[in-house]
């Protein structure tokens, strides 16, 4: 088992950054793929980028691609997403995600989930 809790989302203009963080629970973080979702009001969830165990590979949306960075610091039980030029389309509830089996795109892949964190990117 594995608790995840998001925080650093916000209100911020459109160009602007943002970095969001996920911190585990339990001593076990470097065996969970991390991944990052968002959801927009009547939207379905979407994937946004994902991370191996050890953080030497990642994976974005296209959307997100040369704008985003998610890493990890498995030392202190953290991924990270960060956001630079942002867009008022990017303006979504954000979740981290943690599994130990899969390296996916696909939320239903996830078996952990944090409660998510709100960014609204104004223009």
């Amino acid at each position: 088992q594995v608790q995840l809790v998001e925080s650093g989302g916000g209100l911020v203009q459109a160009g602007g950054s943002l970095r969001l963080s996920c911190t585990a629970s339990g001593r076990t973080f470097s065996k969970y793929v991390m991944g990052w979702f968002r959801q927009a009001p009547g939207k379905a969830r979407e994937f946004v980028a994902t991370i191996t165990w050890s953080g030497y590979t990642t994976s974005y949306a296209d959307s997100v691609k040369g704008r985003f960075t998610i890493s990890r610091d498995n030392a202190k039980n953290t991924a990270y997403l960060q956001m630079d030029s942002l867009k008022p389309e990017d303006t979504a509830v954000y979740y981290c995600a943690a599994d130990p089996r899969y390296y996916s795109t696909s939320d239903y892949e996830y078996s952990y989930w944090g409660q998510g964190t709100q960014v609204t990117v104004s223009s």
